[in-house]
């Protein structure tokens, strides 16, 4: 499935937005913190490399809480049981029997919740930055007071958006970050919205749960976190039989900042193996391809078209790919992405391909980009594949379609091109400058 794929499950009547990524041979379901965005959570490189190595070793399945992201709005926003069902319910849609359930800050309790009361479902439980009460109690002082959270959330809801709560969450945060924050909050939910979420979470308290759960269990935390204090996350392991602690360094809440940090435990967790495959970072061009039908709608992974299709299609971009120096990265829901050492051979292959794929009677739209790329053994990572990817979904049917970085880069390289205008690519903020290559 392509990371630009969404897909709805149903649960007790709403539409509950998911995606699945990662090619790992192992299920594995994240509930995230208060609020996410299926789409914007890629848009920030180190929020995308954090999906990127979890899928690196599992099938990874995301879904937007009821109330925020893609999801619908209820009337009201339910209680913690309640929005614990829509975690089977996008189990059920992805026919997933079993998966690590791996919860992090808010939705730590949730996981927990489904942990104990569905252990059938549940292979393993991993829990980060979480805690088990949200209010401070006499046998749990880490948490806040009645005045603290108001004083929270009448600050949430008038600043909603920008950095309210980031630099409490992430204090290493950086201004792009920052930028990205504020977009991706108010894309996930309304300031009115976010009061009740933080009204409805200090609610929750699962302590008196914890030592139902008999599913093997990692519990990890930052030790100068701010939001959630790490003697919360000890509380936690304490009162899981069996369970391991992990207390990292550091005290950035959210799982953007240092993401390697958070995975390494969990693959390590998950797999019984520590990441063995290096990482290089470098410059490199992406060429995204997609398949487009008669209407110049993208085909998706589960059409009968597509499937009849994939292999010829396959064979044919590696031949066109050999003769630029290209290198076959993987095949998406609906096209194929490749990476190259220089923007002038993915443009003139991306042309190439367009071609060869009439001679299949297919029409494919090419996306090209250069950026900084990370290299985990065959596959590639960051935000420049995502980039690609956007420009492709804007581009006409038997176009190539590039950044203007790219048309920058190729310079007198005799390639001509027609001016696109500025796009706001998704999941982006600023608008991009497009052109398409003419030949």
């Amino acid at each position: 499935m392509s990371k630009d794929t969404i897909r709805y499950a149903k649960s007790d009547g709403l539409n509950i937005a998911y995606q699945v990524t990662g090619r790992g041979p192992r299920e594995m379901v994240l509930i995230s913190g208060w609020v996410s965005h299926l789409q914007m959570d890629w848009a920030h490189p180190d929020h995308a490399r954090f999906l990127d190595r979890l899928g690196s070793f599992s099938r990874l399945i995301r879904f937007d809480k009821r109330g925020t992201g893609l999801s619908d709005r209820p009337g009201e926003l339910p209680d913690l049981e309640t929005r614990m069902d829509d975690v089977r319910a996008v189990m059920d849609a992805t026919h997933v029997r079993r998966a690590t359930i791996f919860g992090y800050s808010e939705g730590g309790p949730m996981a927990i919740l489904f942990a104990a009361t569905f252990p059938e479902r549940v292979e393993a439980l991993v829990i980060y930055g979480s805690y088990a009460r949200r209010m401070a109690a006499q046998d749990y002082p880490w948490g806040y007071t009645s005045e603290e959270r108001t004083r929270y959330a009448d600050q949430v809801e008038s600043e909603w958006g920008w950095e309210n709560d980031m630099y409490l969450m992430c204090p290493s945060a950086d201004a792009a970050m920052a930028e990205w924050w504020g977009a991706r909050a108010r894309a996930s939910a309304s300031p009115g919205s976010a009061r009740a979420l933080i009204e409805m979470n200090s609610l929750v308290d699962v302590r008196e749960i914890l030592p139902t759960i008999q599913v093997p269990t990692l519990v990890m935390h930052r030790s100068g976190d701010k939001d959630s204090r790490v003697e919360e996350g000890r509380f936690i392991a304490d009162h899981i039989a069996g369970s391991t602690f992990v207390e990292l360094e550091g005290e950035d809440h959210f799982v953007a900042i240092n993401p390697d940090q958070i995975v390494d435990q969990v693959e390590l967790f998950v797999t019984g193996e520590r990441a063995t495959q290096s990482t290089n970072r470098k410059l490199g061009t992406i060429l995204f391809i997609d398949i487009v039908d008669s209407t110049g709608r993208a085909i998706a992974a589960g059409d009968e078209q597509w499937a009849s299709i994939l292999g010829t299609f396959e064979e044919t971009v590696r031949k066109v790919l050999d003769r630029h120096r290209g290198r076959f990265v993987n095949t998406t829901g609906d096209g194929a992405i490749a990476v190259f050492d220089g923007p002038a051979r993915a443009i003139r292959c991306g042309c190439d391909i367009r071609d060869a794929s009439h001679e299949l009677g297919l029409a494919v739209r090419c996306g090209v980009h250069t950026a900084e790329v990370e290299e985990r053994g065959s596959d590639i990572a960051g935000i420049g594949v995502h980039v690609a990817a956007r420009i492709a979904q804007v581009a006409s049917e038997d176009e190539v379609w590039t950044s203007q970085t790219v048309k920058d880069l190729v310079s007198g390289s005799g390639i001509r091109f027609l001016d696109r205008g500025d796009h706001v690519l998704k999941g982006l903020s600023a608008p991009m400058a497009l052109s398409s290559a003419v030949g």
